[in-house]
């Protein structure tokens, strides 16, 4: 019975083309799954994918250079307009063409590599506003070096970019984001400080860092503060400016002001910020009134800002502080400050910069009028005098306020100009009282 109902199936065509129809989809399925697997253990084992997410630092650094290496292979592109400050200090618009959102095919070092540029439209990057994006290279083969060239040759682009400039910082959110144009560098000996006083900074920067290994060996904190204060206009910080383009490092301007500012989030971009720069805190005695001074006022101390004085304290030198830092505070007023502040360990180097005596007078005279060099010498000893000889008080910014009003002048012109400063400064203070509603008298 059974061999013939075998029998009987087997000449039935009906059965047959089912049959063969089942077969053929199955080995199709089977053929797709294989195909599958096979694609998945080529991607895994024959393949090297490098995702680079928006948030990532590099991220920057990678799509300029594939603007300059993808961009040519394409013909999908995106624009990118930039601004470019000249030597001259003016602004040029820079127009740069980056492979558009899609998959695109670029050769490097013998690999030809697929870049997928993605942009996720219900995702946002909450603190720049702007879309989530991601860049994805795929190659062929197993060798990871050559995204690590890629992201090396990358950084170093980006470092030509900003050879012999100063970048500045500022803080967003919980990172720190480029603020402006990248400056020109500011020679240090442009800042005209009292005799000494920019050396031994410079000299002791240096030596910090250049000796980490030192620190490391004794156990001891790797950080340093300083505190440079003095009357306004004296130069503070145009000298941080120009350390910095000394020093080859950026500058993080933080603000303790700044609405929103925590002890938590202080802390945190204390901790995070770019290698290689300065933190710079100006004006601190604005941020805060010395314990003292406010005894019997405790809530408006307490309401001054939402970072704590102990916050801050703990951030400059609390367990949790961060090493490998270079902090400079400046203020107008160093008596306001609490001596817990500026105690060693948190503020380690204290200069004053005040107003101006006859080496600066001498040193910005002579660089301002270096066209007369048989002449320059003599002239600024005169020009010192004059300026020094009623014993006033006068400070660099308003020296360069004159220089720059008498940039074409003679030299016998601006000697003769000089009782200019004290018009102009006298000038200033009654403006000044006028608008408080204060009178002065007019003699000096």
């Amino acid at each position: 019975m059974l061999t013939d109902l075998i029998g009987s199936l087997s000449t039935n065509p009906y059965f047959g083309a089912g049959f063969g129809l089942f077969g053929i989809g199955a080995g199709a399925a089977i053929l797709r799954k294989g195909l599958q697997g096979g694609l998945v253990l080529f991607r895994r084992h024959l393949m090297i994918t490098l995702e680079v997410p928006c948030r990532d630092k590099s991220y920057q650094w990678l799509l300029q250079w594939i603007t300059l290496r993808g961009a040519r292979e394409t013909q999908h592109l995106s624009v990118e307009t930039s601004f470019v400050q000249k030597e001259t200090g003016q602004i040029q618009t820079k127009y740069d063409f980056i492979p558009s959102i899609g998959k695109h095919l670029m050769r490097y070092r013998g690999y030809w590599i697929q870049v997928e540029r993605t942009r996720e439209q219900q995702t946002l990057d909450l603190h720049m506003g702007v879309p989530w994006e991601t860049v994805t290279l795929t190659a062929f083969g197993r060798n990871k070096q050559i995204y690590f060239d890629m992201l090396e040759e990358a950084r170093q682009l980006a470092l030509t970019a900003q050879e012999g400039k100063t970048i500045m910082y500022t803080a967003m959110g919980p990172d720190w984001r480029p603020f402006g144009h990248p400056r020109r560098r500011r020679p240090v000996n442009s800042v005209v400080l009292q005799n000494g006083v920019a050396d031994r900074i410079i000299a002791d920067c240096k030596d910090f860092i250049r000796n980490a290994q030192w620190y490391a060996d004794r156990g001891i904190p790797y950080r340093r503060g300083y505190l440079l204060y003095g009357p306004p206009g004296c130069g503070k910080s145009s000298f941080i400016t120009a350390l910095a383009g000394e020093l080859e490092y950026g500058i993080c301007l933080l603000n303790l002001s700044e609405r929103g500012l925590t002890d938590d989030r202080l802390n945190h971009l204390l901790n995070v910020a770019p290698e290689q720069s300065i933190i710079l805190l100006e004006d601190v005695d604005a941020a805060f009134i010395s314990r003292e001074d406010v005894a019997n006022q405790k809530a408006a101390y307490e309401g001054l800002n939402r970072v704590t004085f102990s916050g801050l304290l703990n951030c400059l030198d609390g367990v949790a502080s961060t090493e490998a830092r270079i902090v400079f505070m400046t203020t107008n007023y160093i008596e306001r400050l609490d001596p817990a502040l500026i105690r060693p360990g948190r503020v380690d180097v204290k200069e004053y910069v005040g107003y101006c005596g006859d080496y600066q007078l001498e040193e910005m005279f002579k660089r301002f009028y270096r066209q007369n060099d048989n002449q320059k010498i003599p002239m600024a000893t005169e020009f010192s005098k004059r300026v020094l000889t009623d014993g006033r008080s006068v400070s660099p910014a308003q020296i360069q306020g004159f220089f720059m009003r008498h940039k074409t002048s003679s030299v016998q012109a601006v000697l003769d100009s000089v009782p200019e400063i004290w018009e102009d400064s006298l000038k200033k203070n009654i403006q000044k009282q006028e608008t408080v509603g204060v009178s002065m008298p007019l003699a000096a």
